[in-house]
């Protein structure tokens, strides 16, 4: 028979201590528990966006990545509770180690995570998901090492003056969630644009570092033995070394892994506010290559086949006023000009930085043949969905959605039924639409999908596709850096609102390099032949990509 027993009273010390001895008052002592707190939940969550973040630009698919990391973290910070019940007996040294712990870990994770992407992102096999692994793994890690930071804190705070539970856990979970708050702020107003991913994570992991060795050194080095004050110390001091050493070599890092991941011929490398730009080539008789967040975007090599293959079956027709979406580049411009009768061209391009290098860059303004000289281009910086709903109707004789690959989360929306809904407002009675709509061979629900979406928006569509050069060089927005995954052919949907478009080439139109109307329509029948028949259409509150 299990005895009765009254729980001990609020207030009353555990066995394993009475009150920390404190070089400061115990109200003071507690504000700086609190104030560690608030610095260590910040640190915690930069730690998490920036796993997300770079994953996301790395292996795509936002959404995905970012369930992969926080349904991972906060199941092992649930872990990482249970394991610090064990350290509550040695609560000072315990959070000390784990604080420096996690500042090595958390710091250096985005180094870890880019530099396997660089060096083996291309190596195929049993690693083609490399990343990936190191993603979960680094997800587990900080989770636990932030699970168990909570307990310990609690019993720190207990230590300086006990109180109710309540009244403590909500003193600790209010510095936890406003400390929450600026991390999850600083990191894409702050850290990001003026640091970058790499410094960024190494800075974040030095403040983790300092604030919780600051915390136990200086205010429970009495409940520390000699020697665990020493092997703090040290260890402190070796993170911070390993990680002012990575910060200051961050530099030639980046450059080893970009040459890594690009090739030798990198030529510009920038950030921008929207994307990575990457150009290699283009001087000295090489291609031209444009990679944007690493993908393959343009290849000198064939993304004629790609562009021609995109604009001039949309141009058999009126084409006086046509506008492109996204094509930043230029190079669906170009083909557009070489039309007789266009009398304007409009490009959207969210990112305006592609298009000052695409005006700047000697052998890319080559390659686009210098279109934005042409008086009758006229560039809209924006996005390409609030472009559409605020334009007039009807304007356009032919539409070109020049879009990034709809598997990636943030065009997801450009592939969606209202996206199509208001492209089809824009165009004139007679008027085409044309898409890029992915891969037909190796993604072809997707393709199908896009097709399945434009119908649903009132178009009648025409589906093709066009084969790539050479294997592993895929042209158009749905590369990828990686030649064992590259798609190899590119699918594309010209479609109108009146009556189900013709797939033919204008009989006065330019003299093309590969694309012909034979070719075209044996294209047609390529695609058709794979056809997956009972996909629904993709929208805002239901993506099916």
């Amino acid at each position: 028979m299990i005895e009765p027993h009254a729980p001990a009273p609020p207030g009353t010390p555990p066995p394993w201590g009475g009150p920390a001895r404190l070089p400061v008052r115990p109200g003071t002592g507690r504000f700086l528990v609190l104030a560690c707190v608030f610095v260590c939940a910040a640190c915690g969550l930069v730690y998490e966006l920036e796993l997300v973040a770079l994953a996301s630009y790395l292996i795509g698919d936002s959404v995905t990545q970012a369930s992969v990391v926080l349904s991972v973290m906060v199941f092992a910070m649930g872990l990482g509770s249970l394991v610090a019940k064990r350290l509550r007996w040695h609560a000072a040294a315990g959070f000390g180690m784990i604080e420096a712990v996690l500042a090595l870990v958390g710091g250096c994770s985005a180094l870890a995570l880019y530099g396997v992407f660089a060096w083996t992102g291309d190596w195929g096999g049993p690693w083609v998901h490399g990343p990936r692994v190191l993603l979960v793994m680094f997800s587990l890690a900080i989770g636990l090492l932030i699970g168990a930071e909570v307990p310990l804190l609690m019993e720190l705070i207990q230590r300086i003056r006990r109180q109710d539970a309540g009244g403590a856990v909500a003193d600790l979970f209010a510095a936890d969630y406003v400390g929450a708050l600026v991390g999850g702020l600083a990191f894409p107003f702050l850290l990001l644009p003026l640091l970058g991913q790499l410094t960024g994570a190494l800075m974040t992991g030095a403040v983790n570092a300092v604030a919780g060795g600051a915390l136990v050194l200086g205010l429970f080095h009495r409940d520390l033995t000699r020697r665990a004050r020493w092997l703090l110390i040290v260890t402190n001091l070796a993170v911070l070394g390993v990680l002012a050493t990575a910060a200051v070599h961050v530099d030639d890092f980046e450059r080893a892994a970009r040459q890594a991941v690009y090739g030798a011929d990198v030529r510009v490398a920038v950030q921008t506010g929207v994307q990575e730009v990457v150009i290699t080539g283009g001087t000295r008789g090489r291609p031209l290559d444009l990679f944007l967040d690493g993908r393959l975007r343009v290849s000198g090599r064939d993304e004629h086949r790609y562009h021609e293959a995109l604009v001039h079956p949309a141009m058999n027709g009126p084409h006086a006023r046509v506008l492109i979406l996204g094509g930043g580049d230029g190079l669906a411009a170009r083909e557009v000009l070489r039309h007789p009768g266009v009398r304007r061209v409009d490009i959207v391009e969210l990112d305006p930085e592609l298009v000052a290098l695409a005006r700047s860059d000697p052998a890319l303004a080559r390659l686009n043949g210098r279109v934005y000289d042409d008086p009758r281009v006229r560039v809209t910086t924006g996005d390409a969905f609030r472009h559409l709903r605020r334009a007039p109707a009807p304007r356009y004789d032919v539409v070109i959605a020049d879009l990034p690959d709809p598997g990636i989360t943030a065009s997801t929306k450009l592939y969606s039924q209202e996206f199509y809904g208001l492209a089809r407002r824009v165009l004139v009675e007679d008027g085409r639409l044309v898409v890029h709509a992915g891969p037909v061979a190796s993604r072809p629900r997707v393709f199908w999908t896009v097709d399945a979406t434009i119908r649903a928006a009132g178009l009648r569509t025409s589906p093709y596709c066009v084969a790539g050069r050479a294997p592993g060089f895929a042209g158009g927005p749905d590369r990828s850096t990686g030649r064992a995954e590259a798609p190899h052919d590119w699918g594309l949907i010209l479609a109108s609102p009146a009556t189900r478009p013709a797939l033919d080439l204008p009989s006065e139109g330019p003299r093309l390099r590969t694309l012909t109307r034979s070719r075209l329509l044996e294209d047609a029948r390529a695609a058709e032949a794979l056809r997956v028949r009972g996909v629904g259409a993709s929208t805002l509150v239901h993506p099916r990509y």
